[in-house]
């Protein structure tokens, strides 16, 4: 849970009135990596605000272009669907499965073969 604001003024507040990291960390029980985390904004910002959430930076597959790019070519491999993206076929698989897409199971080699 994050701290409130009015708390991280009054930690901010108590160092300059003199006191050492140290005391602040002991009384406040918070450790130092968040006092200066907390000084470094209000110098910075003015604020002690929490920064805003990042976004979400897609590694390989972007889902929007993923799904456009199925809906042209349904019948694409997810080897083909790489090739296309430039990634591999596993990372494909991935992307599916955090989609909640399923797909053909075997590969195309595979699925050619006659079983006897």
């Amino acid at each position: 849970m994050a701290y409130s604001e009015d708390f991280r003024k009054r930690v901010l507040e108590y160092m300059e009135e003199g006191h050492s990291w140290e005391e602040t960390r002991l009384t406040f029980k918070i450790s130092n990596t968040a006092i200066s985390n907390w000084r470094k904004n209000y110098k910075e910002t003015g604020e002690v605000k929490d920064a805003p959430p990042r976004r979400k930076a897609y590694r390989k597959l972007n889902p929007e272009k993923l799904m456009e790019y199925i809906k042209e070519h349904p019948d694409a491999y997810q080897k083909e669907i790489g090739a296309a993206f430039g990634c591999s076929d596993t990372a494909v698989r991935k992307a599916f499965k955090r989609l909640g897409i399923t797909r053909k199971k075997r590969p195309s080699d595979i699925a050619s073969k006659k079983w006897s």
